[in-house]
């Protein structure tokens, strides 16, 4: 019996670090042709179980308020749903009329989707029998600048998504690939990061050598340092933490031992 990888494998599903599946679309805001018309950008794409679905419209209007604080990290969405454009077009009107939280006259610039045919759909195999087969499954899929699947995230149909979240484990991808390095749980951008873990014994010594008033060492396979990636200052960057003053001290005393 194969096991749940290979089956899924076998449907086509695809998976993290796969090349995302290149399609062309039309959508409410023309035709796209992916991945070409999204060289150099990050990619976030959004499935939906469907047009005028509350929960699907709580992320529309919180995913277009963020539209450019994602635009900073350059960082593209991209709606799918299984409906004809002209449903996407009415309920986009219809969330500009709606007011919820702060959020009022939102405009959904981004693109939908119209994908009836489901072509899109099953590239990405959002349609789950066990769930609905009508329906798009509601998921994410982050897709990076050489249209890499980077992360996939899946949610049941009455849970809505921290766009947040979304956000922040972008740019804990973009940390990573900028500083050849891990981040920790909880990261926020500004905050310090990990070190790969030394594959030899020798590095492994090397390492608890070489700590410097940048790092500090819990172990020799758990070492901190302070981000070095450019990308977020804060200037650029107004959400970001500070970088934390009691781990300066926690280096100070490690190194002073």
């Amino acid at each position: 019996m194969k096991d749940d990888c290979e089956e899924k494998k076998a449907t086509g599903m695809p998976m993290i670090g796969d090349t995302a599946p290149a399609f062309y679309a039309i959508t409410t805001q023309g035709e796209i042709n992916f991945p070409g018309d999204y060289s150099d950008k990050w990619v976030i794409l959004f499935s939906f179980v469907m047009d005028f679905s509350p929960v699907c419209t709580t992320e529309l209007m919180t995913l277009a308020s963020m539209k450019e604080e994602f635009e900073k990290i350059d960082v593209e969405i991209i709606g799918l749903s299984i409906a004809s454009v002209y449903s996407h077009i009415a309920w986009v009107r219809k969330m500009k009329e709606l007011v919820w939280k702060d959020m009022k006259h939102i405009e959904i610039t981004f693109p939908l989707i119209a994908d009836i045919s489901t072509e899109v759909v099953d590239k990405y195999a959002l349609q789950h029998s066990n769930v609905s087969k009508a329906q798009s499954v509601r998921a994410v899929f982050i897709i990076d600048p050489e249209a890499k699947i980077r992360a996939i995230l899946y949610y049941p149909k009455m849970v809505g998504r921290n766009i947040k979240e979304i956000r922040r484990l972008v740019m804990a991808l973009q940390e990573t690939d900028c500083g050849n390095a891990e981040t920790p749980a909880d990261w926020m951008p500004g905050d310090d990061v990990i070190l790969p873990p030394p594959s030899t014994c020798n590095s492994a010594t090397e390492r608890m050598n070489k700590v410097n008033e940048n790092m500090y060492c819990l172990d020799w396979f758990l070492v901190f340092r302070q981000s070095d990636c450019s990308a977020y200052s804060p200037e650029s960057e107004p959400e970001i933490n500070p970088f934390p003053s009691a781990l300066l001290e926690e280096r100070k005393k490690i190194i002073r031992k």
